[in-house]
């Protein structure tokens, strides 16, 4: 069956917008609210009539996502950036593979995240209360799977409680751009094998949207 590299281009696009929206909050504290809102947002819709419902039903909600992901495809690329992107890119996918081979994991996940719709009818998705609710999350069902993502970026920045929530959060939203991948036919050989055909959707895609 032909792949649909739209619909992967975009799931691993959102796995690369997690990483690079890590790095925006671990080394300058912040990151623009509409990208960081599409990420968290896709957590909540688990099962979407589209790819691209998952992410608004709009391409341009992961324009940062898709210019991370040219980064973490472009060989020619030496920067301490794009290493970081594509360590946190691996870190994500291996964790989603953790995930999918625990189904105990799976089940309390499944509980939490609707735990979640319940409390977005008092707050909002960017709140502390529902972050903190994320990052918990992460902490309970996806860290202790293994191996933990090492986070770097300003030592400073890094012990801020409200920083770690947020990036734990933003990982989780990572591993559930991850499951949407391998669920529309992605794989790790497609990184090395078909990076030029990725790279090229990608470019495509940012170019009509």
């Amino acid at each position: 069956m032909a792949r649909n590299y739209f619909d992967i281009t975009l799931a691993l696009a959102g796995i690369c917008q997690s990483a690079r929206l890590v790095q925006l909050l671990t080394h300058q504290r912040q990151c623009d609210e509409q990208p960081l809102r599409a990420s968290l947002q896709s957590l909540l819709d688990l099962n979407p009539p589209s790819v691209c419902a998952v992410y608004g039903d709009n391409p341009t909600h992961l324009r940062i996502g898709l210019e991370a992901l040219q980064a973490v495809l472009n060989a020619s690329s030496r920067e301490r950036i794009s290493a970081e992107l594509t360590r946190y890119t691996l870190g994500l996918m291996v964790l989603e593979r953790k995930l999918n081979g625990n189904y105990g994991a799976q089940e309390a996940l499944s509980r939490r995240i609707n735990a979640l719709h319940r409390q977005l009818g008092h707050f909002d998705l960017l709140s502390d209360t529902l972050i903190s609710a994320m990052a918990s999350i992460y902490v309970d069902i996806i860290s202790p799977l293994g191996p933990r993502i090492q986070v770097t970026g300003a030592s400073a920045i890094l012990q801020n409680t409200q920083i770690q929530a947020k990036v734990r959060a933003v990982l989780l939203a990572g591993i559930r751009s991850a499951a949407l991948w391998q669920q529309v036919g992605g794989g790790r050989l497609q990184l090395m094998f078909d990076s030029n055909r990725l790279f090229k959707e990608a470019k495509q895609i940012l170019t009509y949207s």
